[in-house]
């Protein structure tokens, strides 16, 4: 997984926000329930439920020393904690009303196996609540960066640097429908409006561009950049302002413990 900067990250803020916000208006939380931000990162998506179940107990949880100290400097009132997705979970067996991950499980690799895990965390009737973008349906990966990080220029300097470990959304009901759950499961394509080309590719600097740059080094990260940017200047048309829209699809579902 890449190492993660939170400040890049948050320079989006509204815009990385709102999918949380759209997958937490699609769960319900008893009073006094337990609710895991898993890969909460530097607690946006935490804030958002805490002030959605005002009478739960939230704690937002992530592998990143990094995202957990701006998160607990963010919201010094939330609770937060370091955990790993694929490490010991004991703590939380059978307690969650809500297990909740915003734009995270996309990064954590064999999710036949991690989802049945995490159903596992859930009381009877508690809901495990996820969002994760579709990269396969992006401009910026099937026109920019795999095409450019599989060129003959970089293929040696790179190996194998993004590694997503989506599955598709017919193989999600049939894992989570396995392991005991009823799921609803949509698609959302959010529109979002950049300012020019630079943006998008600042915006990528804070998630899917990264494992690329910690790949190489400052010179060949700076003379990736500049090829990524020349190829984002092709694949996204300027509108008559000079902005750039940028579409980017996710995937949801609510998977809820029968």
């Amino acid at each position: 997984m890449p190492v993660w900067n939170s400040e890049q990250y948050l320079r989006f803020e509204r815009e990385r926000t709102q999918p949380s916000r759209d997958l937490a208006a699609r769960t319900r939380v008893a009073d006094g329930g337990l609710v895991l931000d898993l890969g909460c990162g530097p607690g946006n998506s935490t804030a958002v439920l805490a002030e959605r179940f005002a009478s739960a107990r939230v704690v937002g949880a992530d592998n990143s020393p990094q995202m957990l100290a701006r998160a607990r400097a963010d919201h010094p009132d939330l609770d937060f904690v370091e955990l790993d997705a694929t490490g010991d979970l004991s703590d939380y067996a059978h307690r969650c009303d809500l297990v909740f991950s915003n734009a995270c499980l996309h990064w954590v690799p064999d999710h036949e196996t991690l989802l049945p895990r995490l159903m596992e965390l859930l009381v009877p009737g508690g809901m495990l609540a996820v969002q994760m973008p579709l990269a396969d349906q992006q401009v910026m990966y099937q026109q920019v960066l795999w095409p450019l990080a599989e060129s003959p220029a970089w293929r040696g300097r790179l190996g194998v640097p993004q590694s997503f470990h989506t599955l598709s959304p017919e193989r999600y009901l049939d894992v989570l429908e396995g392991a005991g759950a009823s799921v609803d499961l949509w698609e959302t394509t959010y529109y979002h409006q950049m300012p020019s080309h630079e943006a998008v590719l600042e915006w990528y600097r804070g998630s899917g561009l990264r494992p690329y740059l910690q790949a190489l080094d400052e010179e060949g990260a700076h003379d990736f950049e500049e090829q990524v940017l020349a190829r984002v200047r092709d694949a996204y048309p300027p509108r008559a302002d000079g902005s750039v829209v940028l579409r980017f699809p996710r995937l949801f579902w609510v998977a809820t413990r029968m």
